[in-house]
């Protein structure tokens, strides 16, 4: 099957998995779709490492809402595909609002999906033929719809576009979950200063770690709100580390909760290195007012240039633009034209919002004529 696939242009695949209570996603199923063929694969019968000759070789990988598909392969093939189109991404730069696969077999080509089946138990056995049929749909027509997408795309100028999304996607599925990093994604640690910061850190990047040990959901640790605390409180004992507000004793069984005892003393005294904050200024309390306004325009701009908003710019992006923010993605590649520049010209002062006589928001430039 690989052989016969690596040798196709395209090949469609998608994944089915579980991962509510681990750490790691378990794959139940592989499914693959190129020229007139398709495969479905069991993972619980046939190891798929195999599968790495498949990504990496010429072909075009073609999935849809792909993050977590390439977590899966990444972690069962040791690679990710050379080359990847979303679909989802793909249809975001010619209107489509974050659509489903089934919202894109209906629009593009006229037919419906098998019914959900999304939140199905995966990993029983035998499967059952809705199932299974429900599996092969979601690469069956795949291709025909990349196709369609790239047509269109192509015809609009957007297919650079929509290669460097998907660039970015491969780019950040390499990354993969950076212990070192974790603490970036607990608002009360990055609240922190000094010392408590750094111990913090180092408490998210053991929780992080000793997740992936046990295969355990970080949550299933220590609450994020525990990791702050327990950096705070610096315990000694059981009974400290057991009174602590996030801190669920059934989470640190089996010596988790010795093993932290340990660790922390290990770091108690310890020289750490502080992590840098991101040095982006706060939002200047006179642009405030603008973020809605500005949010609200560059949705109605994206929509009116059949761009899916979301894709363009969230409020988020807004607000790290007006804040100066270096690491902006509203700064770098297609999004630069279309929103960072228009942007600029209005805090200069050369362009105006205004409302039309139908009442959308326009962007023109300004005559510096009060009323």
């Amino acid at each position: 099957m690989v052989a016969d696939a690596a040798a196709a242009d395209a090949y469609a695949l998608d994944t089915e998995f579980h991962r509510e209570r681990t750490y790691f996603p378990r794959v139940a199923l592989v499914q693959i779709a190129w020229r007139d063929q398709m495969a479905i694969i069991d993972p619980l019968e046939v190891p798929i490492a195999p599968l790495a000759e498949l990504l990496e070789g010429d072909g075009l990988a073609v999935l849809h809402a792909a993050e977590q598909d390439l977590e899966v392969l990444q972690q069962e093939c040791g690679t990710l595909p050379r080359r990847l189109f979303d679909t989802q991404i793909g249809a975001g730069f010619i209107g489509h609002r974050t659509p489903s696969l089934a919202a894109l077999h209906e629009r593009l080509l006229g037919v419906g999906l098998p019914k959900e089946a999304r939140l199905s138990d995966w990993f029983q056995r035998p499967l059952p033929q809705p199932l299974l049929v429900y599996a092969a749909a979601d690469v069956e027509r795949l291709l025909e719809i990349s196709d369609l997408l790239h047509q269109e795309l192509r015809a609009r100028g957007r297919m650079e576009w929509a290669e460097e999304e998907c660039a970015i996607l491969l780019d950040r599925a390499e990354e993969g979950r950076n212990a070192k990093n974790a603490w970036r994604r607990i608002k009360e640690v990055r609240r922190m200063e000094g010392r408590p910061r750094a111990m913090a850190q180092e408490v998210a990047k053991w929780r992080e770690e000793y997740a992936a040990r046990a295969n355990k959901p970080v949550r299933h640790v220590l609450s994020d709100l525990g990791v702050a605390v327990v950096a705070q409180r610096m315990p000694r004992t059981l009974s400290q580390l057991r009174d602590i507000r996030g801190v669920e004793p059934r989470n640190l069984r089996k010596g988790a909760d010795r093993e932290l005892l340990d660790f922390l003393d290990q770091i108690r005294d310890a020289d750490l290195e502080i992590a840098p904050r991101e040095t982006v200024p706060n939002l200047d309390q006179s642009l405030k007012p603008a973020v809605n306004l500005i949010t609200s325009w560059a949705a109605q701009h994206a929509a009116e240039a059949d761009l899916d908003p979301t894709l363009v710019a969230t409020r988020s992006d807004i607000e790290a633009l007006l804040q100066g923010d270096p690491t902006c993605r509203a700064l770098r590649g297609w999004r630069a034209d279309i929103v960072a520049a228009p942007v600029r010209q209005l805090l200069d002062g050369t362009a105006a919002i205004a409302f039309d006589s139908l009442g959308k928001l326009i962007l023109e430039e300004r005559s510096g004529r009060p009323i």
